[in-house]
Order: structure tokens, then C-alpha cells, then sequence
């Protein structure tokens, strides 16, 4: 596999890693990490700072570039394109930055439409609106279109990032910390919006998180769209196809040492792997 030029033709991934490195300063930030995923599937990854969580992200977007290994994003070798072909490439991948990431100067409704603003397609202004607003509903905050971010919660900055990130209907969603800094309700209002997200629109979504509740409310529930609200899972959506995958990733020094389900997770006997692992007694 690494060494090729191209993703197969028929290849589905969205997001593949093949032994990928990459160094700061003589310092692994990645060391041969690799993985693959596909429509629908979550990935939550976990890891002491400085472990490589969100060199990751960055690497898969190509705002860090391999010293070795290949990256596929969208089934398309990114790992030497060139940042025309690049832009293009992550204006179809949504992006939930550390605390939302907001512009402060823009309005809510022209933080979500920023996205739509900036991509090659160009789209009539009515449509950017319809789209800013159903955008907006979805995270049920477009009462807030005319409102500045300085003027909102927390809670209510990071689901206008989600907005932003999902303006698009990109098909992979990068997450960043989503619930960094936030009380466990809102935490879990935030992760309730990222299932609802992935479950309507088949989404696959990296998130980048310190709170184990963040991967087990993914991998444990799923959104009912006749009822609209989140409905528990027997067994990490053992049964349930793709939409209901979730793959737990644990990141050591730059390296992977851990992927698989929670159950698995959990029977971990590795010491820092158990670390991650929210236990009750």
C-alpha cells in the first residue's frame, strides 16, 4: 500500500493514513500512524497533550505536509498536491476549530455562510442565505443570524461552529476539541448535535476530545429523525451499519496505539491506554 501513487479507483475510503510521519524539531508528532475511514463512521481520538491529536487533524487537511507515508483525503492522494487542488479539496471537508473558532467581526449569519463565500462553486445569495439559515435551525440557533459572537454563550459559539462546519453538507466533519471548557450539559448538547449531524447526512466525523462521555454518547446513540431526539444502541451499534460506527483511536507520542471499539477499549489492560477510560464502580 504505501508507496502508491494513487488511491485505487474504487476505493470508498474518505480519510486514509498509510505510515505516515511526521517530525518537529527531531520530535515525532506523527510516527507511522495509520488508519482508514469511511461514510457515517466516527472516529473519537484521545491522547495526553502533545500526543499528536490535533497534528492529525491538520495532516489530514494538508496544512502539515508528511516527511513520510501518504495521505488520502476524499479518495485523493494529498499528500504532495499543490494548495490550489488542496483548497478545493478542504472546501468539501467541514471544520469545528478549538472554542468554534468564530470570526469576531462577522455576524453569525456571515460566520456560517464564510464557507459558502469561499469555494470555488459560486452560489446566488439567496441560496447562501437559505442554506446559512437551515444551517442555523439545524443547531436551533437562527433567531441569531444578526447577533455578533461576543453576544452569545459559549455553549451557543461552539453550535454556530458546528453550523459553519456543516453549511456545506461536507461529507467529513474534522472536530476539534468540541466540548473544551463547557459545562457536562452543554458538553453533551454539543455531542448531541454532532450524532444528529452524522445520522441525518451519513457524515464521518474526527473528534479530537479529553471527555471519554464525548465517544461514549457517539458510539452508544443514535438520532431518530421521526422522533428528533437520540435513541440508545445495544452493543456500540453492533448490527446497525456504518451510521452508527464508532472507532475509538488513543495517540501516544505521535504513535497510534490504540484503535478499535469501545468494548475493546475498555477490556484494555495497557496502562495508558486505561487512563482514557471513564470506569464507574
Amino acid at each position: 500500500m504505501a508507496g502508491q501513487n494513487t488511491a485505487p479507483k474504487s476505493d470508498p475510503s474518505l480519510l486514509r493514513f498509510e505510515q505516515v510521519m511526521i517530525q518537529f524539531e527531531g520530535v515525532y508528532a506523527l510516527n507511522r500512524v495509520s488508519f482508514t475511514m469511511y461514510a457515517g463512521e466516527t472516529r473519537i481520538v484521545l491522547g495526553a497533550a502533545g500526543s499528536g491529536k490535533t497534528t492529525l487533524l491538520k495532516a489530514a487537511i494538508g496544512l502539515v505536509r508528511p516527511d513520510s507515508g501518504r495521505i488520502y483525503l476524499l479518495g485523493e492522494d494529498i499528500t504532495r498536491l499543490n494548495e490550489r487542488k488542496l483548497f478545493a479539496l478542504r472546501s468539501r471537508v467541514g471544520v469545528l476549530f478549538q472554542e468554534g473558532g468564530l470570526f469576531d467581526s462577522l455576524t453569525v449569519a456571515e460566520n456560517v455562510a464564510y464557507p459558502l463565500d469561499n469555494r470555488g462553486e459560486k452560489l446566488a445569495s439567496a441560496e447562501i442565505h437559505e442554506r446559512v439559515e437551515q444551517a442555523l435551525r439545524f443547531v436551533e440557533l437562527d433567531h441569531t443570524l444578526e447577533k455578533f459572537p461576543s453576544e452569545l454563550s459559549g455553549g451557543m459559539r461552539r453550535r454556530v461552529g458546528i453550523a459553519r462546519a456543516v453549511v456545506t453538507e461536507p461529507p467529513l466533519v474534522l472536530y476539534d476539541s468540541p466540548t473544551a471548557g463547557l459545562d457536562p450539559i452543554t458538553a453533551n448538547t454539543i455531542m448531541a448535535l454532532i450524532a444528529k449531524e452524522r445520522d441525518s447526512q451519513n457524515t464521518a466525523n474526527v473528534i479530537v476530545t479529553h471527555r471519554y462521555q464525548d465517544g461514549q454518547l457517539m458510539a452508544n446513540f443514535r438520532y431518530n429523525p421521526h422522533s428528533g431526539h437520540l435513541e440508545s444502541l445495544p452493543g456500540n451499534g453492533a448490527g446497525q451499519g456504518n451510521s452508527s460506527r464508532t472507532v475509538f483511536m488513543v495517540m501516544n507520542e505521535g504513535r497510534l496505539v490504540f484503535e478499535g471499539a469501545q468494548s475493546e477499549l475498555e477490556a484494555s489492560k495497557d496502562v495508558y491506554v486505561a487512563k482514557f477510560v471513564l470506569h464507574h464502580d
